[in-house]
């Protein structure tokens, strides 16, 4: 039997107008979003279709457009007949992959995301940071480079996204150093256009406001498989999803390690489900045997149809 987990990603795949052909095509894309409208007292809807693509950055908009971005894709593919064994979300995305399985409802789960937003533009108010991409290295080289960097400046791995493509973060001069210590050692910086210094120890504040937030819902066991970003390990209870997501904001996101965990348990087959193609492009990098389909469209829907007719 193949098995096909569904993907959902995180901050860095928004773009104006994601999700609006779903919602001009399937009615039940256009319900969630209007859920989403009334959930939120605001129109998510104008913001994810006709932008300002700079207001549409902004951490505490783009987080519930993708959240919702991503949902509608699922939804536009349940309702095509397409089923997953399991999930995975990339940072934000893992929330996705949470109401997926059933975790919590769609919008308490909107909520949370935008309380994390909240929590997240706050802490990196207080604790003011940037991070980077570093290319070419393998993550030992990157990871010790970090370690000696925190001699000017604390600086951590943040997003380790595929085999050669890792992302730090921490404050300017942390990452400035670490950055030019990867570059002695051959490798590719990337500065990234980020707000603050996520998946690092300086958003455990915002985790600890996340904990309050997450006392006020009702949570359930996942009904399928999760693989978590902290530990690339399915999900257990919740109390254990909590304290994971609690970890999740300062902790750093193990992509690589949640795709070699999926492959170890026989997936082969992947769907993308939201805007862009960025986890398409790591999942190839990180097993180039698997099959992976983005789902952010209707044409993406039918090839994914196509695919799983076969």
């Amino acid at each position: 039997m193949v098995k096909t987990a569904v993907l959902f990603p995180g901050q860095g795949s928004q773009s104006v107008g994601m999700a609006q052909a779903f919602c001009e095509t399937r009615p039940e894309a256009r319900a969630l979003v209007e859920r989403a409208n009334r959930a939120l007292g605001r129109d998510l809807a104008g913001l994810m279709f006709q932008g300002p693509e700079e207001a549409l950055k902004e951490t505490y908009n783009t987080q519930p457009s993708l959240y919702t971005a991503g949902l509608v894709a699922l939804e536009c593919l349940r309702g095509s007949g397409i089923q997953a064994d399991a999930y995975a979300g990339h940072s934000l995305g893992e929330y996705c992959a949470l109401a997926a399985a059933g975790v919590f409802g769609f919008e308490e789960g909107l909520k949370l995301v935008q309380a994390r937003a909240e929590a997240m533009t706050w802490a990196a108010k207080e604790r003011p940071g940037t991070m980077a991409a570093v290319l070419k290295l393998d993550d030992a080289t990157v990871e010790t480079a970090c370690a000696e960097a925190c001699a000017v400046g604390a600086v951590s791995p943040a997003n380790y996204n595929a085999p050669g493509q890792l992302v730090i973060s921490g404050t300017e001069a942390g990452v400035a150093k670490a950055l030019e210590l990867c570059k002695a050692a051959g490798g590719r910086a990337i500065p990234l256009a980020v707000s603050g210094p996520f998946h690092s120890p300086a958003m455990a504040p915002a985790g600890e406001r996340l904990r309050l937030e997450f006392a006020k819902l009702e949570w359930k066991a996942p009904q399928a498989p999760v693989l978590a970003n902290v530990d690339a390990r399915p999900h257990g209870g919740p109390l254990e999803i909590q304290e994971k997501l609690v970890a999740q904001v300062s902790s750093s996101v193990r992509w690589t390690q949640t795709i070699l965990e999926f492959k170890a348990q026989g997936f082969t087959r992947y769907i993308e489900a939201g805007p862009g193609k960025v986890l398409a492009g790591l999942v190839k990098k990180i097993d180039p045997t698997a099959m992976v389909v983005s789902v952010g469209d209707p044409a993406g829907l039918e090839q994914a149809l196509a695919e799983f007719s076969k």
